[in-house]
């Protein structure tokens, strides 16, 4: 049983304290803090969990503000306290050091840049801890619905299959889209999905044969039955072929069943709003196992930190990309500062007045490619360094088309680590 403090700071004749912990059926009265002609506070013998409650104050039911609050099932808005191993409150705190301030909003407080981590130790979370962290999260994913996470106004675009693959990256690059799904009229449904990297494949392929291969693929669909080819000729008749069905889901999934399908920096935003008063993340991102790292950083990681150099040719990052299975590639100096990034995203910027005809992949350097993106690319990345929490960098990553934070150095641009949205999802999984 851990004991907890329970605090309304806000005055009252009689006050009150009900909650989940008791089913709602008790209510507790508070007594006011000694010294203080306000601030009212219960202390709860309770186990580790957690659990919603609210105030009555004076006949009225109330919530404090300036803790997290978060609705129920049935839309109730109650306050919520996660208990932990520790003591969450000293009996013995005092009453200045309750008064309500900007500085006790959870939120703001973790929301803030923590490169003042660096002088204040943050005590790593337990095996026990980070397992309650996973029950919590995944009670709350059950509960949770793709719906919630719609955004008031979207556009949804598909592409025909037998749309010239030159007209579809057209569309894609100006709709700044790196995915669209595909819709065959003649079946009608929807029977495959167009990325940026069939793009790079198709830019491969030109650059080692053009003439044939321009030929020879001219609509979306020639160009997914000439890639099923090409695989099957890789792999062999030996090993059958599978091809990764498109995943159909009800109108309101649990967001847990369908954690690819989500446009993931809502999801962050979700989470940011909802399970702000997470232990974990108040955690400095270099204490967690999380992201990809450089070897001088010291810390474990799960494949090493690729990056290039401006004056590398084009075709050794989409070569890269594809290869080392990755979505982005740090472009540093000579130092390993920080001066960019490519992702694969950025290539269908190749589409524009049809560049990618007029261009030799292996003459064109990647400081080049990055002038024809143009300023759109910067917006898709941050930076932090490793002192800064996870929650700091989630926020960063709920932000429109950022989907990677870099971790550099606290002194300067020296790269030493990348985390990604997938990085934060494979972690709230227990994947890593």
């Amino acid at each position: 049983m851990v004991q907890t403090a329970f605090t309304w700071r806000y005055g009252g004749n009689q006050v009150f304290l009900c909650g989940s912990f008791n089913g709602w059926s008790e209510r507790i009265p508070m007594v006011l803090l000694e010294g203080s002609a306000t601030i009212f506070q219960k202390i709860i013998d309770l186990p580790p969990g957690c659990y919603q409650y609210k105030f009555l104050v004076d006949g009225a039911w109330l919530v404090d503000q300036q803790q997290i609050c978060d609705p129920d099932e049935y839309g109730t808005i109650n306050n919520i306290v996660l208990v932990t191993g520790t003591e969450l409150m000293s009996p013995e705190i005092n009453a200045e050091a309750l008064q309500p301030s900007s500085s006790t909003l959870i939120a703001g407080s973790m929301g803030s840049s923590s490169r003042g981590l660096m002088n204040e130790p943050v005590p790593q979370l337990s095996d026990r801890e980070m397992d309650l962290f996973y029950q919590v999260l995944s009670t709350h994913l059950l509960s949770s619905t793709i719906y919630e996470l719609i955004p008031n106004s979207g556009k949804t675009f598909t592409l025909d299959v037998e749309l010239e693959f030159e007209q579809a990256y057209h569309v894609m690059y100006e709709q700044g889209l790196v995915i669209m799904p595909l819709w065959d009229e003649g079946r009608s449904q929807m029977v495959g999905m167009l990325t940026a990297s069939d793009f790079i494949l198709i830019l491969l392929q030109l650059h080692r044969n053009r003439a044939t291969f321009a030929n020879e693929i001219r609509t979306v669909s020639s160009w997914k039955n000439w890639k099923l080819q090409l695989h099957r000729d890789i792999i062999g008749t030996l090993v059958p072929l599978q091809r990764r069905p498109l995943i159909h889901v009800n109108f309101l999934p649990d967001v847990d069943d369908s954690i690819e399908l989500r446009r993931k920096h809502y999801v962050c935003r979700h989470f940011q709003y909802h399970l702000g008063y997470m232990p974990l993340l108040r955690q400095p991102i270099g204490y967690l196992p999380l992201g990809t790292w450089a070897k001088e950083v010291g810390k474990a990681s799960s494949r090493p930190l690729l990056t290039l150099k401006p004056n590398d040719p084009l075709i050794a990052a989409l070569t890269l990309l594809l290869e080392g299975q990755i979505s982005s590639v740090p472009i540093v100096d000579d130092g390993g500062n920080l001066i960019s990034v490519y992702c694969r995203s950025d290539v269908t910027s190749l589409a524009r007045d049809n560049i990618y005809t007029r261009i030799q992949l292996d003459q064109i350097m990647i400081s080049q490619a990055l002038e024809i993106r143009g300023e759109t690319g910067r917006d898709r990345y941050k930076t932090c360094t490793r002192f800064d929490s996870l929650y700091s960098v989630m926020e960063l990553l709920s932000e429109p088309d950022v989907r990677r934070v870099i971790v550099v150095e606290a002194s300067g641009r020296r790269i030493e680590g990348l985390i990604t949205l997938r990085d934060v999802f494979k972690l709230f999984s227990g994947e890593n």
